[in-house]
């Protein structure tokens, strides 16, 4: 099913909401994905796709976006270029195609990752993240290093902000992320994994920490908490965590940011297990 819009009409008008209106993505359960990355990974993935949104009045459409048009059975909306200019954030080029995609809100109370006996799994959480953008390079850097799922605590940064999306590359419909009002909820899900007989830890980075990332033993089950990027771990995710780890820095930067303290630290665990040997 194909249709063509040249005016700003109410869809139109809908979807522009999207972009930086949260509390509209949030009651109508619906994101734009801007990106030839990010809408391959979500059509790769078989996420819910509403509507593709493609550029009218363009012969010169990329064999990537013809393939995706003809070989997708999601409803087709042509745009002519302006309206697809607003809708695809780009101040350089005119996107080919946008998707407008459909929310998944993942329960943490049903997620049970692994098995006894099976590889332990990694689950990392950020807690208040205040950008989306460090949302979504925090998601890439766990579907990188072979997390399997990531949690955001408190009131953050929404993963479906398309600066997020686009920040995570594709990632974000590769991992599940689930949302968590704080430390109690994760430490439930920790007490559930016990019970499955997966034996996990909670481990936090820290300035303050005991010991360094790489003296650390990550070959267990793991939780790995990355704190806020302005306020840092906070006084409640220090009494959850069962231990605390510092990144040792030379130079004269105070603190890695958030990303990349979670990119660091995936990195020593996918190290000491070798998940990526072949």
């Amino acid at each position: 099913m194909t249709r063509r819009v040249s005016t700003r009409n109410a869809s139109v008008q809908v979807w522009q909401a999207y972009l930086n209106n949260r509390a509209k993505r949030h009651r109508d359960s619906r994101f734009l994905v801007q990106g030839v990355r990010p809408i391959t990974q979500a059509l790769a993935n078989g996420w819910p796709l509403e509507t593709l949104l493609y550029r009218l009045g363009a012969p010169d459409l990329s064999g990537w976006a013809r393939e995706v048009l003809d070989t997708t059975d999601v409803p087709q909306v042509g745009l002519v270029p302006e309206l697809m200019a607003e809708l695809g954030e780009k101040a350089s080029a005119v996107p080919e195609l946008v998707a407008v995609a459909i929310s998944r809100q993942a329960e943490l109370e049903t997620f049970e990752p692994g098995e006894p006996g099976e590889d332990p799994p990694v689950v990392v959480v950020f807690d208040r993240p205040n950008s989306p953008g460090n949302l979504g390079t925090l998601i890439r850097s766990a579907d990188a290093f072979g997390a399997c799922a990531v949690i955001v605590t408190g009131h953050g940064a929404d993963q479906y902000d398309p600066q997020s999306v686009r920040a995570s590359t594709g990632s974000l419909f590769a991992v599940p992320v689930y949302r968590a009002a704080g430390p109690a909820q994760v430490l439930e899900f920790r007490e559930r994994q016990v019970a499955r007989g997966i034996s996990t830890r909670i481990v936090g980075t820290d300035e303050h920490g005991s010991h360094a990332v790489f003296d650390h033993d990550f070959t267990e089950a793991t939780v790995l908490v990355i704190g806020n990027e302005t306020s840092g771990m906070s006084a409640a995710w220090q009494d959850a965590c069962d231990d605390l780890v510092s990144i040792p820095m030379g130079g004269t930067a105070s603190s890695l940011g958030a990303p990349s303290a979670a990119a660091v630290a995936l990195y020593e665990i996918s190290r000491q297990r070798r998940t990526f040997v072949r």
